[in-house]
């Protein structure tokens, strides 16, 4: 294991926080959990929660969460299907890396239809509700990759610059810190999806608008990534970006000008 030069300084940080037997716990988990337990708790202090009841949002993350993981494990296997035809038990060993965020927003969303349905909430209000803080635990999740040293960019000059070390090359490289990139772009959403909530013109709204920045930002950020997933020549997550902001876009101006009056 190399330290990565990051800013001018040498960091070493072993992806394995700790061992239980022979259970690894990587930080990578432990930074995403504790990005949960923060939304969860900042969620708690809202007082707009539009009817939405905290027990309910509890049992949403639950549900969410695990559907979410399986979405994006399942999301990852299907667009490299070849190397896990050829070694099928590797599906699961996700300890092993291999999750996609779009897999798991796709679930989480279907998720809370299924869920809303089922407790008979309106699902863009709770969409509207979450959706600021899932770009916060994007936001922080993100350093995860950082001390695994993945989800990095090609090589640059940039002074941001990130030193990692490459095997292939017997040398240090340096590269886009894309993970960054993502990291300062999700929490710059979060903080503008939070004003918006502020004076929500509509139901779905927030939600919208999360769609529109994050796929907008994604799609740039995905261009400089060496580690896309690829679908023929293309990159999976930069297609569905553009998709997603074009879908969003319509949607939106569609749902604002149809809006009812005094929506809070």
């Amino acid at each position: 294991m190399h330290p990565i030069i990051f800013f001018g300084q040498e960091i070493l940080i072993n992806p394995v926080a700790f061992q239980i037997g022979k259970v690894k716990i990587y930080w990578y988990g432990i930074i995403v959990m504790c990005a949960v337990l923060l939304c969860l708790v900042l969620i708690k202090k809202r007082k707009d929660k539009w009817n939405i009841k905290y027990d309910d949002i509890l049992d949403f993350a639950v549900g969410a969460l695990f559907l979410g993981f399986i979405c994006a494990r399942i999301y990852y296997v299907l667009f490299n299907l070849d190397y896990y035809l050829e070694i099928p038990l590797e599906i699961f060993f996700v300890w092993h890396g291999g999750i996609a965020i779009y897999g798991g927003i796709i679930g989480a969303i279907l998720y809370g239809i299924y869920f809303c349905k089922k407790r008979k909430i309106i699902f863009l209000d709770l969409a509207d509700l979450l959706i600021p803080y899932l770009s916060l635990a994007q936001s922080i999740g993100r350093w995860g990759n950082f001390i695994n040293q993945e989800a990095y960019g090609y090589e640059t000059n940039k002074p941001w610059k990130m030193g990692i070390y490459s095997e292939v090359l017997d040398e240090y490289i340096y590269v886009h810190p894309t993970f960054l990139y993502e990291s300062l772009c999700t929490l710059i959403i979060f903080f503008i999806l939070l004003k918006l909530s502020k004076d929500r013109k509509f139901s779905g709204q927030i939600f919208c608008m999360y769609m529109i920045l994050y796929g907008t930002a994604r799609a740039v950020i995905e261009g400089l990534r060496t580690d896309s997933l690829m679908f023929a020549n293309f990159r999976v997550s930069q297609v569905l970006s553009i998709l997603f902001v074009v879908s969003f876009v319509i949607i939106y101006f569609f749902k604002r000008s149809r809006r009812p009056k005094n929506i809070s």
